[in-house]
């Protein structure tokens, strides 16, 4: 048997707003895929041989010997996704899809495909496998939490072999856990993934780390939920640690986390962290209860707890490359200036800034829904860089203006600094 496995290309931030290549000069950077594709080839059994088409590098839809193809996308892939489907099911191939889009919204990926695998992935991927040589693959596989010390590290061997020129990103996600106790808004990774926080071993972490370094790449960690008190932030101080320790040039590009989780941190894990070689954190912002009102106008003290965060990443040596998300419902028309004027105080080298975006399956979509406020279920669209609902206090037009105008003057006054640089990958998706 032979799998072709697929990531579906979408649009970044400059294709669907080209004038922010004026505004940010820096190269080309695509930035890895998610480790879906690369979890699940991990625990394909060894018999089973294995294709894998980026359709970001060059377009995956040519003739393949494969038995079947396997697609994983999220939101802003899904048009994409639905276009391969049907060029491979017209070539007679079974064509299976997973991830988040196919999680959150199964009944609409299922005409798409043969087989719709809904939740993680790993234990429904056997099943499926088995049920297609027996001739009785079924419509629909759910998976359940795995034990994620059982799991081999994903197959990034096959990323990198996608690599060449064009495309050669600077850095690879490093997961260390999954799940999340919080109800954000716009997040999925509640439901997608259960409420509880689950980590691997340090060793396996460790065995990610050494593969990423081993092909002369840096490791981010973007997962922000490992900052939580408990099993998460014991995983990061101890691999902190056998960073410090082991003198081996594995490097982390930055480290994923939110403006509370800088103000409660302890001093010790900060300064762990820094020791271990992380300069960077990668603050994503929007959803915690700091930045949703630190640029409203109406609460002084979140706009003073946001610069405190961000001067406290900097005490630390720990670089705050800063999130801002527009769009909430308690944002107006100045809360661009406000997002600039903390950007100037806080001394901010490098941010990007996103729209609100209610993505499929999470709470902010079933309530925008409700509201009669979602204007266009186009999925390329909902990329952190279009208006895809009716804003509370902007026109759509008025919010999308907003958000050129925060990348324009906040570069505008940097160009000098950030002029050929190539900012960390799962960022801006240029």
């Amino acid at each position: 048997m032979k799998v072709l496995f697929v990531y579906p290309r979408f649009e970044r931030h400059a294709d669907s707003n080209p004038e922010l290549r004026r505004y940010v000069p820096m190269n080309e950077y695509l930035g890895s895929p998610s480790l879906g594709i690369a979890a699940i080839a991990a625990v394909t059994p060894g018999d089973v041989a294995l294709e894998f088409r980026d359709d970001r590098v060059q377009s995956a839809a040519f003739e393949t010997d494969a038995d079947l193809v396997a697609l994983s996308f999220f939101t802003p892939a899904a048009t994409r996704a639905f276009e391969l489907a049907a060029y491979f099911r017209g070539m007679g191939k079974r064509v299976v899809a997973g991830g988040i889009f196919s999680t959150m919204m199964p009944d609409l990926v299922a005409p798409h495909v043969d087989a719709v695998v809904v939740g993680e992935g790993e234990t429904a991927w056997l099943q499926l496998l088995a049920d297609l040589e027996a001739g009785e693959l079924r419509p629909r596989y759910h998976g359940a939490p795995v034990d994620l010390a059982q799991l081999p590290p994903p197959r990034l061997d096959l990323y990198f072999a996608q690599e060449g020129p064009g495309f050669a990103p600077d850095d690879y996600p490093l997961q260390i856990s999954r799940g999340c106790p919080l109800s954000c808004s716009a997040c999925v990774l509640p439901e997608s993934m259960g409420a509880a926080i689950r980590t691997y071993p340090l060793d396996q972490v460790w065995a990610q780390l050494t593969q990423i370094a081993g092909h002369g790449r840096r490791a981010c960690l973007t997962e922000d939920t490992s900052w939580f008190p408990g099993p998460g932030r014991r995983l990061l101080e101890a691999l902190a640690h056998r960073l410090r320790d082991s003198g081996a040039p594995l490097q982390v590009s930055y480290l994923g986390a939110s403006m509370p989780q800088v103000l409660a941190a302890p001093n010790s894990f900060l300064s762990a962290i820094h020791d271990a070689g992380v300069n960077m954190l990668y603050l994503v912002g929007g959803f915690d209860p700091v930045s949703t009102r630190a640029f409203t106008g109406q609460d002084p003290r979140a706009h003073q707890r946001a610069l405190d965060a961000l001067r406290r990443a900097w005490d630390f040596g720990l670089e705050p490359y800063t999130s801002f998300l527009i769009g909430n419902d308690q944002d107006d028309e100045g809360t661009v200036d406000r997002m600039l004027e903390l950007a100037d105080r806080a001394s901010l080298k490098k941010a990007e800034f996103a729209i609100f975006t209610p993505y499929p399956g999470t709470p902010a979509w079933r309530r925008l829904k409700a509201e009669g406020r979602i204007l266009t279920e186009q999925w390329s669209r909902y990329n952190d860089a279009n208006v895809v609902f009716q804003p509370a206090h902007f026109s759509p037009e008025g919010l999308r203006d907003a958000y050129l105008t925060l990348w324009r003057e906040f570069y505008r006054s940097r160009l000098t600094v950030v002029q050929g640089l190539d900012l960390p990958g799962r960022t801006i998706q240029f």
